[in-house]
């Protein structure tokens, strides 16, 4: 039993936070067998390889390929972050550094002016990436903060990595030339329908596309989103 205590405190102290729960699940299996220093030396690479698990891979897969270097590149990179519900990840006004990807659980950008009216900008639930892009990319001071709207956790791609990523991995250049597209005609697409769609038509839109999203929110985000009062969005669903 020493000895199962003794390997179990080296593996923890070695991974700390970043353990995904498959990673605890094989370090627990150490108190059911004898434990040498190969298997934990094995614990650690098969442990390490975990990581590919994460979703995030499987979204950068979507659109190039990776090799087992360049992720295990990825995977001495970053690590991910645990928030709370209502936790802001960005605030506005302050320093926007981060491009996030949201690795489970979800989030609303907002923006408030200056007679305290919020606005909602946008949303992002697990496998979507979330930022105040015009901030990021521009280096400016933050004009939309980022809540969480359930325990959640994101990975963080600060934008001073992003430009050595992309000399390190040139092939980044096009996930995110790709990912940066199809950001900007899906926001095309609701500008358009902002002018030429009823409220009631873009609200069905809204459902019909992010089913995912309208269970997690509330009808007031829902309405600020769409850019209408709680009242009027209430009355449009009695229809």
């Amino acid at each position: 039993m020493f000895c199962g205590w003794f390997w179990f405190y080296l593996a923890v102290t070695w991974f700390g936070r970043e353990c995904s729960p498959c990673t605890y699940q094989t370090l627990i299996k150490i108190f059911y067998s004898p434990f040498t220093f190969d298997k934990f030396i094995q614990l650690i690479y098969k442990s390490l390889n975990h990581v590919s698990d994460y979703q995030i891979f499987k979204n950068i897969e979507k659109h190039i390929s990776l090799n087992d270097s360049e992720k295990q590149y990825l995977k001495s990179s970053f690590s991910l972050r645990e928030v709370s519900k209502k936790e802001t990840i960005l605030e506005q006004g302050n320093p926007c550094k981060n491009l996030y990807f949201v690795e489970h659980g979800s989030f609303r950008a907002y923006n408030v002016d200056q007679n305290g009216r919020e606005s909602t900008i946008m949303f992002a639930v697990k496998d979507w990436w979330i930022s105040d892009m015009d901030c990021f990319v521009n280096r400016k001071p933050a004009l939309l903060s980022i809540e969480a709207l359930e325990p959640s956790g994101v990975f963080e791609w600060n934008s001073d990595w992003l430009e050595q990523l992309y000399e390190k991995i040139p092939k980044f250049e096009r996930f995110f030339r790709i990912l940066f597209q199809k950001a900007y005609i899906r926001e095309q697409k609701r500008a358009l329908h902002s002018i030429s769609l009823t409220t009631e038509e873009r609200y069905r839109q809204f459902v019909e596309n992010y089913p995912a999203i309208v269970e997690k929110v509330t009808q007031k985000q829902i309405a600020s989103y769409l850019g209408v009062t709680p009242e009027f969005l209430s009355a449009v669903k009695k229809k």
